[in-house]
């Protein structure tokens, strides 16, 4: 009886422990090298903000991300005490691309790394911060 009482309070501390990520959270999407295209970043190597909006449920995690052809959701979103894990599917001229996200939440910040679904490109790191709700 006690080990399973012990199980359980840990369970309860663990899930008690999950990163508070619901809700908005912007960033300023640093511009590609060579400029523009694909997902982040801005056209002629200006920087574009990105809003995030994430919806947690126990260790669930929904939501989009904007882009500039307006929001995409998110799939296989995963939190596992700080850190959250989805995809992002966008399509190109009848081509998809899969984004994959990995980030630490750490108090009103996530630092995010990005990359493209087998390897393509270079990974871009970047920080994404709680949007105020006043």
């Amino acid at each position: 009886m006690k080990i399973r009482l012990l199980v359980l309070s840990c369970a309860l501390a663990a899930a008690a422990f999950a990163a508070d990520v619901s809700g908005k959270w912007t960033a300023e999407m640093p511009a590609r090298p060579g400029g523009g295209g694909g997902n982040g970043g801005g056209r002629g190597g200006q920087a574009m903000t990105q809003t995030i909006t994430l919806k947690a449920d126990g260790d669930a995690l929904t939501g989009s991300v904007s882009g500039r052809n307006g929001d995409t959701p998110i799939s296989n979103g995963k939190i596992d005490g700080d850190t959250i894990k989805f995809d992002v599917v966008r399509e190109f001229n009848g081509n998809s691309m899969t984004m994959h996200y990995t980030g630490t939440v750490s108090g009103d910040q996530i630092n995010f790394k990005m990359e493209r679904e087998g390897g393509e490109g270079r990974a871009r790191e970047f920080t994404a911060k709680r949007a105020s709700t006043t």
